[in-house]
């Protein structure tokens, strides 16, 4: 089952976005099932308008949920890529065209024998245009009289020439060039750090969910750092696969699998896989499984800066959402399923993680799949033609699933 939710930090940089070409942000949230009071939070200059006033939505004291379901998320950037003709929904020094990605996925998948081959084409075809994506595969080379070579390579991106207030776009370009590479390969690319020339952002704690590897801030260059013999994996997709892949764009590059590597992603994994059907595994459980002892868990959570009840919760939290989208359980059956003493223990967590008790969930998810457009695939407010096919290259920053 394919699960996940988004900051309400990266719908802000969306809208922002969106806003500053002409677009107004009301329908199109309303069409997306989002609801408007996430444009009160962290905007630039005090408020989401192109010149920092408040905006239409943002009165005093408004709060919307900390986070929102990543298929609403992903239905928000399809709408601007079909408004903007925009991979990059503006935050590039030009347009990338819809569809560039898909072409530079061709280029990639046929013909490249390994990682290290796809990497190369992926900058050729994109150093073609301008405004796009820009970045280098840096490989150290063997010093002279040394024995073996460095054991880390870098990719390095060059993010200088982004409109980009809210470092959505750096985000998202580091955060896809990572998925993409490690689909290619059929397995995650570990990281050994990822590395952002911008100051660390207030929604820095995000980071580790979208990586799962320490980040630096205010570095010299944006960069992912990881272990040089990946690049000698092998491409195991073909165009068949490519074809499924941008299918179920965005989610296709921007829901991650479970991380493996660590002892965060292998505790979310197994709490994951005992739903719906059992109870959540207790600690001890856990950590018979991982066969260590419920002591050496627990410091393992504690140096990866969680713990077994904040993994419980994200875990709980994301099925919950999902089955609630899908309208397969009663809220009162869904409640005993995820372990709560009773429904209202389980309104009072969901409220928690989205702002909205269950009820209300259900309900603004079906009103937006009902809102009319006014016209067939049109994008309210802007004027834009049918949306096109779906084509990854802008991001739902999503925090959990698994990759296809």
């Amino acid at each position: 089952m394919r699960t996940g939710s988004v900051s309400a930090h990266h719908v802000r940089a969306v809208v922002l976005g969106a806003q500053r070409r002409g677009i107004a942000a009301g329908p199109l949230l309303a069409r997306a099932g989002l609801p408007p009071e996430l444009l009160a939070g962290d905007w630039p200059h005090g408020g989401p308008g192109p010149h920092g006033d408040p905006g239409p939505f943002a009165g005093p004291g408004a709060r919307g949920p900390e986070r929102v379901p990543s298929a609403r998320f992903g239905r928000l950037v399809r709408m601007l890529w079909a408004a903007l003709d925009d991979e990059l929904i503006g935050f590039g020094g030009a347009p990338t065209k819809v569809g560039t990605f898909a072409m530079m996925g061709h280029v990639v998948v046929h013909g490249s024998r390994d990682l290290r081959e796809a990497l190369h084409r992926a900058r050729t075809f994109y150093s073609l245009f301008p405004g796009g994506p820009s970045f280098r595969l840096v490989e150290p080379a063997v010093p002279a009289g040394e024995r073996g070579a460095p054991d880390e390579v870098r990719l390095e991106f060059d993010v200088s020439g982004y409109d980009d207030p809210l470092h959505f776009g750096a985000e998202a370009t580091v955060l896809v060039a990572h998925r993409f590479a490690g689909w290619l390969v059929r397995r995650r690319i570990g990281l050994r750090r990822v590395e952002f020339a911008h100051a660390e952002p207030p929604h820095a704690a995000e980071y580790a969910l979208l990586f799962d590897a320490p980040c630096v801030f205010g570095a010299g260059r944006t960069a992912v750092v990881f272990d040089r013999a990946d690049l000698d994996e092998p491409v195991l997709r073909d165009e068949d696969a490519l074809r499924a892949f941008l299918r179920r764009a965005p989610d296709g590059v921007l829901v991650c699998s479970e991380w493996g590597s660590t002892a965060t992603g292998r505790v979310r994994h197994l709490i994951g896989r005992a739903l719906p059907a059992g109870p959540v595994p207790t600690p001890e459980e856990l950590a018979e499984r991982l066969s260590v002892s419920p002591q050496t868990l627990r410091r393992q959570l504690a140096a990866e800066g969680t713990t077994y009840q904040r993994l419980r919760d994200q875990v709980r939290r994301d099925h919950a959402i999902a089955e609630l989208t899908a309208g397969r359980v009663s809220i009162e059956r869904l409640s005993r399923r995820l372990g709560f003493s009773e429904p209202s223990a389980f309104h009072r967590a969901f409220r928690r993680w989205t702002g909205e008790t269950p009820r209300a969930y259900q309900v603004r998810d079906r009103d937006a799949v009902r809102v009319p457009g006014p016209g067939p695939g049109d994008v309210p407010g802007t004027g834009a033609g049918p949306v096109p096919p779906p084509v990854p290259g802008s991001a739902a920053l999503s925090t959990r699933g698994q990759q296809g």
